[in-house]
């Protein structure tokens, strides 16, 4: 097993070092390169974000599979580690974009979970899908249909922004994606849930999370 670059080499896929000597020490690219050699150090990256990713996860799929697909993000990311694009400094995207896959692989589960939330305003799953202080969202039959309803590429762009936080770039590098497909599903997500919240203005108010 070989170690990170050195300055002066050249990386796996033909980056000289310079990519390297921009980094900055500890940054996740940083923590990548360094794993190769030391697997160990990979442990700094699920430290930083694992609590991140099973937030979202969470709040996709519930807390019963939560952990399962948090652990399995992690593992997925460690194996492939060795193709990670060391020019990007930060990994965030990149481990969402993992998650994401294996949310994907439940789309069913994610549907069936929203679509009971929707028909009951109470169901046993998507109560542990937010923090407390956020539950007045996820709560909401309308919300939970509105999103149901979504293409899964939508529904991802649009809860990859508005519950994990990611700007658009980081969704297209998240998902693989141009920025401009990122734009156009988060345009047509929003209005798709504007329009099915739109004849109760109280959700609107309360879902501006989302939309």
């Amino acid at each position: 097993m070989t170690g990170p670059p050195q300055p002066e080499a050249r990386t796996p896929d033909g980056r000289d070092g310079q990519d390297r000597r921009d980094r900055q020490p500890g940054d996740d690219a940083e923590i990548v390169a360094q794993s190769l050699e030391q697997p160990e150090l990979f442990a700094r990256l699920y430290d930083r974000y694992a609590p991140d990713i099973h937030r979202y996860v969470t709040r996709r799929l519930g807390d019963g599979m939560a952990d399962d697909i948090t652990a399995d993000t992690f593992l997925t990311a460690f194996r492939i580690r060795g193709r990670y694009d060391l020019t990007r400094t930060n990994a965030r995207p990149w481990l969402y974009g993992i998650a994401g896959n294996l949310i994907g692989k439940q789309r069913r589960a994610e549907v069936r979970a929203l679509k009971a939330l929707a028909r009951t305003g109470c169901d046993p799953v998507a109560a542990s899908w937010v923090e407390e202080t956020e539950s007045r969202v996820a709560a909401q039959g309308p919300l939970a249909g509105a999103l149901a309803a979504l293409p899964a590429g939508d529904r991802h762009v649009l809860l990859l922004v508005a519950w994990a936080d990611l700007t658009y770039v980081e969704v297209a590098e998240a998902l693989d994606i141009p920025v401009g497909t990122v734009r156009s599903r988060l345009n047509r997500a929003r209005r798709k849930v504007r329009s099915a919240l739109g004849a109760d203005p109280a959700f609107t108010i309360d879902a501006t999370e989302v939309v």
